[in-house]
């Protein structure tokens, strides 16, 4: 992970604040704190922007680029539990336990990610109660769709779970300003879908024939977002 400048261009650690659900709402001063002590890190494709086993510093932000949140076992065994696209923020979990990191988060592609000091976000949630209203829904509609991918892993079909997975990297709370072009592999959409990959495959491909994506070279174009989320009820 390195610190380097952003071309002027590019979306902005302000830009991320001022289209979040939690930022507009604080006081005066407590935006001016965030803006004082927020930093950024930019993290190349591949790389950790933290791992399991971390003692937890940060709360984070995806400014530019995609994430995923990801479990590993001792044998190399992996499992993707979620994307994390431009818009989100995560990691608070980890911060109100105060325990080491359980996940690792790594970039899909060259990411930019915003960085909250631990110290200001438990200053916000003390005496900012907006924020502590935002974590309480932030939380509660995490759990709702970990909740969902359960129940939809169990009584769903192929087709549906892998548009479930496609549905819940554009969810309008969790990851509010994801790209409709999605530089992720067919295989980390069927970690998402939890189906194999030879059965993602199939059901993209079924999906793409109904209008609802297109499969291109490094990635996936959703075209038809209302009729993807028809197939993965939630």
């Amino acid at each position: 992970m390195r610190r380097s400048p952003t071309p002027a261009h590019a979306p902005t650690t302000d830009s991320l604040l001022e289209g979040s659900a939690w930022f507009p709402a604080l006081g005066p001063e407590a935006r001016a704190r965030v803006r004082e002590e927020m930093r950024e890190a930019q993290v190349p494709a591949g790389a950790a922007l933290c791992r399991m086993g971390d003692a937890p510093q940060h709360w984070y932000g995806t400014v530019e680029g995609l994430l995923k949140w990801s479990v590993s076992s001792a044998d190399g065994r992996s499992v993707t539990l979620g994307g994390l696209s431009v818009g989100s923020w995560y990691g608070e979990g980890t911060l109100l336990r105060g325990v080491a990191r359980t996940a690792d988060v790594i970039a899909l592609r060259d990411s930019r990610v915003a960085l909250m000091p631990a110290e200001v976000f438990e200053w916000l949630r003390v005496y900012e109660r907006s924020f502590g209203e935002f974590l309480l829904r932030q939380i509660n509609e995490r759990m709702h769709w970990f909740l969902g991918n359960f129940a939809a892993h169990h009584l769903l079909d192929t087709d549906s779970n892998v548009a479930r997975a496609l549905v819940g990297l554009f969810h309008p709370w969790l990851h509010p300003g994801s790209d409709p072009h999605l530089q992720v592999s067919q295989e980390e959409i069927a970690h998402l879908s939890g189906v194999s990959r030879q059965r993602c495959n199939a059901a993209l491909k079924r999906l793409a024939a109904d209008g609802l994506i297109e499969i291109e070279y490094g990635g996936i174009t959703v075209t038809d977002l209302a009729g993807l989320r028809r197939r993965a009820p939630d």
